[in-house]
């Protein structure tokens, strides 16, 4: 290429709490507009904010769940701008001492556009911790803001430009959300705006180690959106570089609709925000031993997950990678496998029958009936040949239903698998009589038909013929 794109990315990752960041008010998605609020959230004059504890030990179990230094001193600052999404004129937010300093996430796989995505660490600067401002509705000529969210813990995780193209921004915005998720940290729905993203995009001719100038696409809520703009700006800017214009530092939206960024405003700079430390916060300090508590309860990433899925359970990479796509998934399959003498068996059950209708009754795993050891026992049935896979899907939904163990179902409908050689020779002689047009044709050389006496033996035997079985006597009577 004769330029090389450099990018940024700066994430911004709604906390889970009970409460707001500085206030008692419910930290809660889908109220009524401006109906979670109060004095401080609201910016009225004398208030006084009182810092969230669970979203501060957050913010410390995101940067070790990312590599980064924790700061054992650090302190809340004021952010000043003006917009009508912030009350008071001013964010509480965090400037030069963050909490998290110097992370790393790495990427590689497959990229978003199913191209090889080669390995590479991507350098995560900063983590901090601020108040989300509220949310602006427009509607038509007029614009609406709800203060419900202002005030709630956000995160912002900051990454060096180490990106060089939307698929290495993709993967690095999925394992950024794959981490919050796994730590506890956020659900990271974006369709609720619990994650959103802002990228620094610039250009530079090829070789050339100067960055060229940064443009910043603002507020971007869907990787693919994400995926979509970086493809289009990196055009774009290349374009004008092409004319020999010059670019300008800038902030930019993404129109998803129309595929095309538009200007918002010329880009700030840090001391256009007039940052200098909170007077009403104290700072917050942190032990090796309080930090190294926190550390002691990290769970397991999902990298580290598909690992030793791959390792212990014998998967491929494919369903290491559908089995850890959910934290709630990753255990629930983690419970199952180890219950059963067939992981695999049971990874191929969950991808194929159970997310299926999990999907289509639009239930959580969660709130499934079917329990780990209910499926896995389903499965070591089909191993130990007491049902074949047909009865085993004829059993399925009724375990999904209701909640039943599968051995009780085999039992009561009287599904258990006839491996007896002489019922099943009786069996097939039925076939082979039935069927002597086809039986010839077997006979002449014509090796496909088999599969239909397979067929008619099943049928006779209301599915419950070992199919190993089956095949074996047809061509021990045919032949």
């Amino acid at each position: 290429m004769k330029y090389e794109a450099v990018i940024g990315i700066e994430i911004h990752v709604q906390v889970r709490t009970e409460s707001k960041m500085f206030c008692s008010c419910a930290n809660r998605y889908g109220a009524e507009p401006n109906t979670l609020t109060c004095p401080v959230c609201l910016g009225y004059p004398g208030t006084l904010p009182v810092p969230n504890r669970e979203a501060i030990l957050k913010a410390v179990r995101a940067g070790l769940l990312t590599g980064c230094e924790i700061a054992k001193f650090s302190k809340f600052d004021r952010k000043s701008y003006f917009y009508p999404d912030l009350v008071k004129n001013y964010q509480i937010s965090q400037f030069d001492l963050p909490f998290c300093k110097g992370g790393k996430l790495r990427i590689g796989g497959t990229g978003f556009s199913g191209e090889p995505l080669p390995e590479k660490v991507i350098g995560i600067t900063r983590i901090h911790l601020e108040e989300d401002p509220a949310k602006l509705n427009h509607m038509g000529s007029a614009s609406g803001a709800d203060y419900n969210r202002s005030g709630v813990p956000l995160l912002e995780v900051v990454s060096e430009p180490d990106m060089r193209s939307a698929d290495e921004a993709y993967a690095y915005l999925a394992g950024i959300k794959e981490i919050m998720q796994y730590g506890g940290i956020s659900d990271c729905d974006m369709e609720k705006g619990q994650m959103r993203c802002d990228v620094n995009i610039s250009l530079r001719p090829a070789g050339q180690k100067e960055f060229g100038t940064k443009i910043e696409l603002k507020n971007m809520n869907s990787f693919r959106a994400a995926h979509r703009a970086i493809e289009y700006e990196i055009w774009r800017q290349a374009e004008l570089l092409d004319r020999g214009e010059t670019l300008r530092q800038e902030t930019r939206g993404w129109n998803d609709d129309s595929g095309e960024s538009y200007l918002m405003r010329t880009k700030e700079q840090a001391h256009d925000y007039r940052y200098f430390p909170d007077p009403d916060l104290m700072p917050v300090t942190f032990t090796d031993a309080e930090i190294e508590a926190i550390r002691a309860e990290l769970p397991e990433l999902p990298a580290a997950m598909r690992e030793r899925f791959l390792r212990d359970y014998g998967l491929t990479e494919y369903d290491a990678g559908i089995m850890t796509q959910d934290r709630a998934l990753a255990a629930w399959f983690d419970r199952a496998a180890k219950a059963s003498k067939s992981p695999k068996l049971v990874a191929n059950w969950i991808g194929s029958e159970l997310l299926r209708m999990l999907g289509e009754a639009k239930c959580p795993i969660d709130e499934c009936r079917v329990t780990p050891e209910n499926l896995a026992e389903l499965v070591d049935l089909i191993e130990q040949k007491t049902i074949n896979g047909k009865i085993a899907k004829e059993v399925f939904p009724e375990m999904f239903e209701t909640g039943r163990k599968a051995s009780e179902i085999v039992k009561e409908k009287g599904l258990v698998q006839v491996s007896d050689s002489g019922a099943i020779a009786e069996v097939v002689a039925q076939a082979v009589a039935a069927n002597p047009a086809q039986v010839e044709q077997y006979r002449s050389g014509n090796a496909k038909v088999l599969q239909f006496l397979v067929g008619q033996v099943m049928k006779l035997s209301k599915g419950k013929a070992n199919p190993q079985l089956v095949v074996a006597e047809l061509k021990k009577q045919l032949d």
